[in-house]
């Protein structure tokens, strides 16, 4: 699958999918500062399966229900890397399901 992950998130999450997937951070693709609905339609017209992200807010601010898009949102503590890499063991296991596009609160 093809994953973007969000700017809030550190880069290093994007090696904990392994090589099964094409994870790409926000940063990589020069995105940083985009505004969500912006943001969300770059991922859909480059060919993204799955965003992952932080931002809370994401949910309210965008008509998510029509998206051609996997939302995994992360509720942590905080964004350091020892603290979203169990979470993102939780994602791999959703993704290795059948899963259909929506936002999923990930804790």
């Amino acid at each position: 699958m093809k994953i973007l992950v969000d700017e809030n998130l550190p880069s290093k999450v994007k090696f904990d999918f392994g090589v099964e997937h094409h994870v790409m951070s926000v940063n990589d693709l020069g995105w940083k500062g985009m505004k969500n609905g912006a943001l969300l339609s770059k991922a859909i017209e480059n060919g993204f399966q799955i965003f992952i992200t932080m931002d809370s807010s994401i949910q309210y601010q965008q008509n998510l229900i029509n998206l051609p898009l996997i939302i995994f949102l992360i509720k942590a503590k905080n964004n350091k890397h020892q603290t979203i890499q169990p979470l993102v063991s939780k994602i791999n296991e959703k993704i290795r399901g059948k899963i259909e596009n929506g936002v999923y609160n990930i804790m």
